[in-house]
């Protein structure tokens, strides 16, 4: 009996290389956050290890913790996050559902621990003026301890 023919386009090495250059840090939405945080005079730790989900950016005397999501990756309700592949759909929805479950375990963990929680959207970097402020007025509720 033969094994079922895959709908991947790649072969697997090929596909586990480009799945390799999918990055998880330092990605360009992640850069630009921080540099509108240092623009704001923000001081900040990178993918605390120590804490659940390893925040894209924590402030531990703010007790702050800040997640840069990618729409796709984490099921946002965008037009690019509510987007499905059409090849391989079961295990793309299984995927996303799974990532935002864990997102949701990781918030509540923090927020459990007394942080507070914030994600900024892969989408919303369109606005960089719109994200500035929206980052100015998170730091001015969240003063330093």
């Amino acid at each position: 009996m033969t094994a079922p023919k895959s709908t991947d386009v790649f072969d697997p090495a090929k596909r586990s290389a480009v799945m390799a250059r999918v990055r998880s840090r330092d990605t360009k939405p992640e850069l630009l956050l921080r540099r509108l945080l240092t623009d704001l005079g923000a001081r900040y730790r990178l993918h605390r290890k120590d804490l659940p989900g390893s925040p894209d950016v924590a402030m531990p005397g703010r007790q702050l913790a800040i997640f840069v999501h990618g729409c796709f990756w984490h099921g946002h309700d965008c037009p690019r996050g509510s987007r499905v592949p059409k090849a391989n759909r079961d295990y793309w929805l299984a995927k996303v559902a799974r990532n935002v479950a864990r997102d949701a375990r990781n918030r509540t963990d923090l927020a459990a621990g007394g942080w507070r929680v914030e994600t900024v959207w892969e989408c919303e970097m369109k606005d960089r003026e719109g994200l500035k402020g929206r980052l100015a007025k998170l730091l001015d509720e969240t003063p330093r301890a």
